[in-house]
């Protein structure tokens, strides 16, 4: 049996140890916020019999929107929906989906391109459904390939077991906790014996995998492709066997993992999920997806400061899909604003502001995004930052062998300082500011992560740059 977070059952067969999961808020009556939850997850690995508990009971029913006003939420920011008449067809049934996430969780921190799949599941939670993320404890072992030109290195047990904890923890602020079944891979992945490992890579051909784009380039690249990285969409598509998804989502990045996963369940008698895709998110910098590598990202664990910040940063261009990927506004609304950018009348350091608080309020509640942007206004909007202020490439910022930041090279980049002599005497007087920040005396070397696009760095009172 697979449970749920909450309203859980006692499973009366004991396969595996309990496992526990970290969970931010939990239904009263069976934890308080931050405590553990000893949820059990058996082996659930019994081929295309495999089954998962219905978890309906668990939460309070309530009729669903009709079919084409959950349809207009549903299509609001995704990429690809195959196949739609599928969807259409589920939803007409009127019983709450089953809708899957897969996440391997490859690093303990979150940014909102990560999020953008999480806000689309809690979309679908509003509208009645239930969601299923997957801790990849068993496929982070071998690491997603897809987008990637080299293998991926793996992971160790235990970095995915302290990754998995900060993961939930995060992806909580955004899921509702009484309507999200938590469950891990490895608890039916990791005990597949030979035979059924067997019977299940029969289901699939080299030469179809050989047509995704990444291992396609790769193969006329003459690049390495390890045989592990095949096994991949394999064990994805199994996880969608053993949870019964009717819906699996993904980044555009996954359609084919998602689409093995139809086929799959086709080939084992089931009805197939329908694959729904969302875009990756771009960074602050507008042009890369966001990444931590790319320095242009908006962490869900920032302070709220820094957060409010960094949205402000982005380019105009970006609001209507900051609002659209990111937001909580009502699909209405959002479609109002993308009316407003094409014909010419939006306000977008208006609605940039009202963006920064929304996000502020959904990652540290409600009244953050106030508090936030008047600390914004007392160091940027009330005149303290030139309006002429130079601005720099990101680029200028460079990681040594320490993994730090020189700063006093920087500040002569940035042609605050005429020499490192004079940059290391300006912070050790204190005058060096990074957003408004004062840096103290002989911290020559910085956190990389204390620059994004649009970051202030400042000496006195008429030594400026900016991070572009």
């Amino acid at each position: 049996m697979i449970t749920s977070v909450t309203g859980y059952k006692k499973s009366r067969s004991r396969p595996h140890a309990p496992r526990a999961v970290f969970v931010q808020t939990v239904r009263q009556g069976h934890a308080s916020r931050g405590e553990t939850l000893n949820l059990r997850y058996p082996c659930a690995c019994a081929a295309a019999g495999a089954v998962r508990e219905d978890t309906r009971t668990h939460t309070e029913d309530r009729a669903l929107l009709p079919v084409e006003e959950q349809l207009k939420v549903i299509t609001s920011g995704t990429m690809q929906i195959v196949p739609m008449d599928e969807l259409r067809k589920k939803l007409e049934r009127g019983v709450p989906l089953n809708v899957k996430l897969g996440v391997d969780p490859t690093s303990p921190d979150l940014h909102l391109g990560h999020a953008v799949p999480l806000r689309k599941m809690r979309q679908f939670q509003d509208l009645g459904h239930k969601v299923t993320l997957i801790i990849g404890n068993g496929t982070a072992l071998i690491g997603d390939p897809s987008g990637r030109d080299s293998t991926r290195p793996p992971l160790t047990e235990e970095q995915v077991e302290a990754n998995a904890k900060t993961y939930v923890a995060q992806a909580m602020k955004v899921l509702d906790p009484e309507k999200t079944t938590i469950v891990h891979n490895g608890d039916w992945l990791k005990p597949l014996d030979l035979s059924k490992m067997l019977k299940l890579m029969s289901q699939f051909n080299v030469a179809r995998i050989l047509e995704r784009e990444d291992f396609h380039n790769r193969y006329t690249n003459g690049q390495s492709i390890a045989l592990h990285e095949f096994i991949y969409p394999v064990l994805q598509a199994y996880d969608s066997v053993v949870v019964k998804a009717d819906v699996e989502m993904g980044g555009n990045d996954q359609i084919f993992n998602l689409l093995a996963g139809r086929d799959l369940m086709r080939a084992m008698g089931m009805e197939p999920q329908v694959a729904l895709t969302v875009p990756l998110l771009v960074g602050t910098d507008g042009v890369k997806k966001m990444s931590k590598s790319y320095k242009n990202y908006v962490g869900l664990t920032d302070p709220a400061d820094d957060m409010y910040g960094k949205i402000m940063s982005i380019t105009d261009e970006l609001v209507p899909l900051y609002f659209r990927l990111c937001s909580t506004l009502p699909v209405d609304q959002i479609d109002a604003i993308d009316a407003q950018f094409k014909d010419g009348t939006a306000d977008p350091y208006a609605l940039k502001r009202e963006l920064a608080r929304n996000i502020c309020d959904l990652y540290h509640g409600v009244g953050a995004g106030d508090a936030a942007q008047a600390a914004f206004d007392a160091t940027f909007k009330k005149g303290e930052v030139p309006e002429d202020i130079a601005e720099f490439p990101l680029s200028t910022v460079q990681v040594n062998d320490e993994g730090k930041v020189y700063l006093a090279k920087l500040l002569v980049d940035v042609k605050i300082a005429s020499g490192t002599g004079e940059a290391r005497r300006l912070i050790d007087g204190g005058g060096v500011k990074i957003d408004g920040k004062a840096v103290a005396p002989k911290c020559y070397n910085v956190d990389p992560a204390l620059f994004s696009a649009g970051t202030v760095l400042q000496s006195g009172k008429k030594r400026w740059a900016k991070l572009a």
